[in-house]
């Protein structure tokens, strides 16, 4: 098992973004702008944590977890724009946004 996939903030962003694949198979034709942008803002959360965690100075890891706390609060944003547009239900919306919050707290404090 490589450093990043032990992490919690990691497996919470893979959880994420297995949720958010799954919430993007049901969206109606037409909005593939926000398929689009919630897929990658979505991808890049791990990614960047990944990409992070392989880096060698904090100051180099720090930046890629700030990276990808935006791209979290980006997904967070997506997420609010999909329950006012009724594309996703309320449920999903919520189990979405608690990832979130949990992925944003973890990198907020390893952004430190």
């Amino acid at each position: 098992m490589l450093a990043h996939e032990r992490l919690d903030v990691y497996q919470r962003a893979i959880e994420f973004l297995a949720l958010s694949v799954k919430v993007l198979e049901t969206f109606p034709r037409g909005h593939g702008n926000l398929v689009d942008q919630l897929r990658r803002a979505a991808l890049s959360i791990p990614l960047n944590i990944a990409e992070g965690v392989g880096k060698n100075t904090t100051d180099d890891q720090r930046r890629y977890f700030a990276i990808a706390r935006g791209s979290a609060m980006e997904c967070a944003a997506i997420l609010d724009a999909c329950r006012i547009l009724k594309l996703v239900e309320a449920a999903q919306v919520e189990q979405g946004k608690g990832l979130q919050e949990r992925v944003v707290g973890m990198l907020t404090k390893m952004c430190r």
